[in-house]
């Protein structure tokens, strides 16, 4: 099996990379930093969104694996004392009672973003936010070409199902379950009088739709994808619609998502 680790740079991350490449070692695991089957993410949900837009043009041929430092994440499933257990489960020697790998699909969020200055293209995992840098952002949005509403306020989130427990939780949004193909649209302190009306709650939109976001005046925005900032002052829109492509998550044994709700935000 080949393998990369990354790991979020704190001694006890660090430490934890060091006892896992030691005991992939003695199971025959090759460390393959180029095209590894599967991706092991040591830290939290920030480290594995690290690992993910490292691996960016690899995602189709990757299985991802999230081991937290701290309490379990949404993208982790084991804890720091449990590598030996997931080694031996990763390499077929759990017994013949332990739980068959299986992997575990979740929708992206792709990005066409368009400017004066050109055309690029991004994919997310978690969220895209638009805000401002000196001010309210004014923002016309569009669903499936056409006019939904206009919009001003501090900024706009659109999430991925699996980032909708993060960021777009904070703004009222819904959680959704991450196997569910979609996109959810969310605000960010809208201001309404008789020019700007918004929704005031948040979309959720099918696969198969697809929203733009155009700027309506010359203004300084920044773009968040996931953990990656980008300050732009010539954006035209911004085109946000279900990706393609999935990542894959390989599950050694069950830990539902509503587990992990629980788990995160009631228990």
């Amino acid at each position: 099996m080949r393998y990369y680790v990354l790991d979020r740079g704190d001694s006890l991350s660090v430490d934890l990379t060091e006892q896992f490449h030691k005991l992939a070692g003695e199971h025959g695991f090759e460390l393959d930093a180029e095209s590894p089957e599967i991706v092991v993410s040591i830290g939290g949900d920030g480290t594995m969104l690290h690992a993910f837009h490292t691996f960016i043009d690899r995602i189709p041929s990757i299985a991802f694996v999230g081991i937290h430092t701290g309490h379990l994440g949404f993208y982790a499933d084991w804890k720091a004392d449990e590598i030996p257990e997931l080694i031996k489960l990763m390499s077929g020697q759990g017994g013949p009672e332990a739980p068959k790998p299986r992997i575990v699909n979740y929708p992206l969020l792709d990005l066409e973003i368009v400017k004066k200055s050109g055309t690029t293209s991004y994919v997310c995992l978690n969220e895209f936010t638009l805000k401002s840098v000196d001010g309210t952002i004014v923002a016309q949005v569009d669903i499936n070409d056409e006019l939904f509403e206009m919009f001003r306020g501090d900024g706009i989130c659109v999430s991925t199902p699996s980032g909708s427990t993060a960021y777009n939780k904070s703004l009222g949004g819904a959680m959704m379950h991450p196997t569910v193909e979609a996109l959810q649209i969310a605000e960010i302190a809208s201001i309404n009088n008789r020019v700007f009306r918004t929704m005031g709650s948040p979309l959720v939109l099918p696969k198969h739709h697809h929203c733009d976001i155009y700027s309506r005046k010359e203004q300084n925005l920044m773009l968040t994808i996931d953990h990656i900032n980008l300050p732009i002052h010539d954006l035209l829109s911004v085109r946000c619609q279900v990706a393609r492509q999935k990542i894959s998550f390989v599950r050694y044994r069950p830990f539902p998502f509503w587990q992990r709700v629980r788990n995160a935000f009631l228990d």
